[in-house]
């Protein structure tokens, strides 16, 4: 697959693809007559990035993640670790944001009362 069918299919821009190889956050895309040609397993990574980035991973975070031996036993405990300390940041976080929403909730309820009154 293209960079620009890449780019357009999984909405991320070309730079940024090409920014993701240049880091090291993939691997070096196969080339045919110059032009990049994504496999699946490309797909795949950039897939798990998006995710990781979603998340709240900063792009650093995702580099040492993918660069942990696996062949260490450190490295499942330390993969572990990070997803599981990043599951607690983003389950606060939408702790957090189910508390704003109840609270606008809450202020809608109020001027919707003041605006029906106001109908009448």
């Amino acid at each position: 697959m293209k960079i620009s069918e890449v780019s357009k299919t999984l909405n991320i821009p070309s730079a940024t693809l090409r920014y993701y190889e240049q880091i090291g956050l993939l691997e070096e895309i196969e080339k045919k007559n110059g032009i990049r040609d994504y496999s699946k397993q490309d797909i795949e990574r950039i897939n798990f990035i998006t995710c990781m980035k979603k998340s709240g991973f900063k792009l650093e975070d995702i580099q040492t993640f993918i660069n942990m031996d696996m062949t260490k036993a450190t490295g499942p405990k330390a993969r572990l670790e990070m997803l599981l300390r990043q599951k607690e940041i983003l389950l606060q976080e939408i702790k957090e944001k189910e508390e704003t929403l109840k609270f606008l909730d809450y202020k809608i309820n109020i001027y919707k009362n003041k605006t029906d009154k106001n109908d009448k």
